[in-house]
């Protein structure tokens, strides 16, 4: 049986993974600030060595734009490095090298100290993927509670299932270091206004839809598709049958 810790493992993607590691036999040690016996805060690794010490594997899910992400990745792989770790796999996303955003910046920032600390620390993997569906859910929801829906303008997403990404994380957990795999994307490439709507259906609201142009570089990487993946379309669960389990 192997064993594998999974960093944010009560969050929404970290629980997903730690629940299909153990339908698969897997020994899981989830690792959050809140959850003993393995509540670690990673912004200061007090309790982390304990937390690694023995374990086959780490899938690294905790992140926060708040900021501390390079802090929380150096603590994690000095830990990993002393308890002889074999294998740290991270979930990114799809254009932390491409959007001039603070929170991918950091994302990517942590990428790069993984494959420098590959080798003397833990053989590594990276997947990217586009972003989840709840994500999109929120935001729409959010705007959504305004009598007029705003949104950016001439942005389009490619929203992906949590739960099809956990499968895929959990699948690289238990096999060897790969490095950096291919992407992973939803199965449409859709205007964000059109999400907005069938959403709004799927809630039984009428609101009209305002397109919102913006400024900046950041909103012209996402107008660009910089955030996207066309060639790696791998999902399967679209927006409405999310919609439909969501809301049930």
């Amino acid at each position: 049986m192997t064993s594998i810790l999974v960093t944010g493992g009560t969050g929404t993607l970290g629980s997903a993974v730690s629940t299909r590691l153990r339908e698969r036999g897997h020994e899981v040690r989830v690792l959050s600030r809140h959850s003993p016996p393995y509540a670690v805060d990673l912004r200061d690794g007090t309790g982390l060595d304990t937390a690694v010490e023995g374990v086959d594997a780490i899938v690294h899910c905790a992140s926060t734009p708040r900021g501390g992400d390079d802090t929380a990745a150096a603590l994690l792989l000095d830990a990993a490095r002393r308890a002889g770790v074999p294998h740290l796999l991270y979930i990114s996303i799809v254009g932390v090298d491409r959007l001039p955003l603070g929170y991918y910046g950091m994302k990517h920032r942590v990428e790069r100290m993984i494959e420098e600390a590959g080798a003397s620390g833990p053989g590594w993997t990276i997947l990217r993927t586009t972003q989840f569906h709840d994500l999109v859910f929120r935001l729409v929801a959010g705007a959504a509670r305004l009598p007029v829906l705003p949104l950016p303008a001439g942005v389009s997403i490619q929203p992906i299932d949590t739960g099809e990404v956990a499968g895929r994380l959990a699948e690289l957990a238990t096999g060897a270091p790969a490095g950096r795999v291919e992407d992973m994307g939803g199965p449409e490439i859709r205007p964000l206004g059109d999400l907005a709507r069938a959403y709004l259906r799927a809630r039984g609201r009428r609101r009209p839809v305002l397109p919102v142009r913006l400024a900046g570089k950041a909103y012209a990487g996402y107008r660009s598709g910089a955030h996207l993946t066309p060639g790696h379309v791998v999902g399967k669960v679209t927006f409405e049958q999310f919609l439909e389990r969501r809301l049930r």
